[in-house]
């Protein structure tokens, strides 16, 4: 789930500032040891028109890891002073590892109250200015496995008493049993202003008040981040402003006793702001 300047590049070289503009979302999905012809893989890019924000930046950060079986690596992006963050996004590598994956993308603070990312923004927080990673692996095990965290940044050229954004966000148990699935969906209010992104993990639970924790198992999945009704419904091509967001979970092969699933929503105010 990572931004791209042309749908076929990465941002993977050096962390720090790797694009502006950015006009592509790409997703990608991975089987592990089982394949289907019915799998399928979708891409949501949510476009923003704004007379205030009229540029975007990313900034890339990477870590290697998780490198050993059962274990997670976290790693976090954070936007320059004087920018607002709004979005992020999440990728592992490589893919032929294949119990590797992201099992969280949240947006979260550059602060000691939030541990310096590795606890999320939690319901009704405002103004995160970071984007937090995580990366779990199962039974397998690789050197060379790297996680990203991607934060979707405006530019500096913008007046920040005129701007703001708003979390939100939702916990459920869940998924506990074998090959079994879990959604979880929140949203903006028009006192928020406008859906711009979301976040999701499939998780240890209490994310917004520790530091994020792996589901016990190894076999958990992140299966999908993004727009949708109230309901939990994917939004379809060319939808204008949705409102919620929805993380979608699975279990794996294997039971998964005290996994929980997250999903954050991120609105943003051009009309009121606040002062900073």
């Amino acid at each position: 789930m990572v931004p791209s300047a042309d749908g076929a590049t990465e941002y993977t070289d050096t962390p720090g500032v790797v694009g502006t503009d950015p006009t592509h979302w790409m997703a990608f999905g991975g089987s592990g040891s089982r394949s289907s012809e019915h799998f399928s893989t979708t891409p949501y890019a949510v476009c923003l028109r704004s007379n205030l924000i009229r540029h975007t930046q990313v900034v890339m950060n990477k870590a290697n890891g998780p490198t050993t079986g059962l274990s997670s690596k976290l790693v976090t992006a954070t936007c320059p002073a004087g920018t607002v963050l709004i979005g992020g996004g999440a990728r592992t590598t490589p893919a032929s590892v294949g119990s590797l994956k992201p099992i969280a993308g949240f947006p979260t603070f550059n602060d000691a109250a939030h541990h310096f990312g590795s606890i999320a923004a939690g319901d009704g927080e405002r103004d995160p200015d970071s984007w937090t990673a995580v990366g779990g692996i199962g039974g397998g095990r690789g050197a060379d496995n790297m996680t990203y965290a991607y934060a979707i940044c405006s530019t500096d050229d913008i007046d920040l008493e005129h701007v703001s954004t708003t979390v939100h966000f939702t916990e459920v148990s869940g998924p506990n049993t074998a090959s079994t699935g879990t959604t979880a969906t929140t949203g903006c209010s028009r006192e928020d202003g406008q859906l711009v992104s979301g976040g999701a993990a499939i998780s240890g639970g209490n994310v917004t008040t520790t530091d994020f924790s792996k589901a016990t198992s190894g076999g958990p999945h992140l299966n999908g981040s993004f727009p949708s009704d109230a309901a939990g419904t994917p939004v379809r091509d060319g939808e204008a402003n949705p409102s919620y967001w929805t993380a979608a979970t699975h279990s794996g092969g294997s039971p998964s006793q005290g996994s929980y699933s997250d999903v954050w929503a991120l609105c943003l105010d051009v009309r009121h702001g606040h002062k900073r």
